[in-house]
């Protein structure tokens, strides 16, 4: 039987345990700038998927995807032996790390709405100038009797 509930509560436990052992005990430079964004397990308990984004170190410089990727995979051990020592539970999960796509589809869509807006308001400013192609009032009216 699946308990959603306990596979969602040891998925929060192993972020922090992972995202705090990042920051203290892995040593590797490569993940100085990699951020836990979730984790997800599945109902037997067995596998973690933990996903990550990755910050350049500045601004203008872009993230070192492939070298967080790398360093992952090289201390998915490590970090799996914590998550063990510290959550307690019979069967350790095996940790799958993948890279989160959320923040990039983020930014693409603040993109595309940022073009919207700006069609948007050339289509307005066009409208503003803009004058009826047939008659000013097209719709008919009553015709009076008297010019009958």
């Amino acid at each position: 039987m699946v308990d959603h509930a306990r596979a969602r509560k040891l998925a929060k436990r192993i972020s922090q345990i992972v995202a705090e052992a990042l920051e203290h005990e892995v040593k590797d430079p490569r993940l100085a700038m990699v951020t836990i964004t979730d984790t997800r397990v599945t109902g037997d308990l067995r596998e973690a998927t933990v996903y990550y984004t990755v910050m350049g170190a500045s601004l203008e410089e872009a993230p070192d995807t492939a070298g967080a990727a790398a360093a992952l995979s090289s201390a998915s051990g490590v970090l799996r032996s914590r998550v063990g020592q510290q959550t307690g539970v019979r069967h350790t999960p095996s940790l799958a790390f993948v890279l989160d796509q959320v923040p990039d589809e983020a930014r693409r869509m603040e993109e595309l709405l940022a073009q919207t807006r700006a069609s948007d308001a050339e289509v307005a400013r066009l409208a503003a100038s803009a004058s009826p192609a047939g008659e000013a009032d097209p719709y008919r009216t009553p015709r009076d009797d008297e010019s009958e």
